[in-house]
């Protein structure tokens, strides 16, 4: 079934797995807006898998050492340092809201992008 592995299907699976765990992030800051001593979360993927995808594309193999990149490259959760109120919370709640609607907007143009990957499979498969 390797065909249906294609690097752009590995690519919208880990975009998806970034946006589903940045969701839940951003659910968390968000029921924690009044802790004391909360600090938010934040969710960082997209600047390493950036660079390890740049640094394999000048390998010797660059599908396959990309391929390899998107498999491995993990998306990590961490908290910020700095607390916003004098209650030592961290969390930004109009900022929190804007960057749920923003993350929304991503999951849905994802998954229409995988739809269509598959809608186009399913043709193929059909005959038509």
């Amino acid at each position: 079934m390797s065909f249906l592995t294609t690097n752009s299907l590995y690519m919208m699976e880990r975009s998806m797995d970034y946006l589903w765990t940045k969701q839940a992030a951003i659910l968390d800051n968000i029921s924690n807006a009044e802790t004391p001593n909360y600090k938010a979360k934040y969710v960082s993927f997209e600047e390493n898998l950036r660079q390890k995808l740049e640094s394999a594309a000048g390998g010797a193999k660059p599908k396959a050492e990309m391929r390899n990149v998107l498999q491995k490259t993990q998306v990590q959760v961490n908290e910020a340092q700095e607390a916003t109120r004098l209650d030592g919370n961290g969390v930004n709640l109009t900022e929190q809201n804007l960057e749920l609607s923003r993350n929304g907007y991503q999951l849905q143009y994802v998954m229409t992008a995988i739809n269509n990957d598959f809608s186009v499979l399913r043709s193929a498969i059909k005959g038509q």
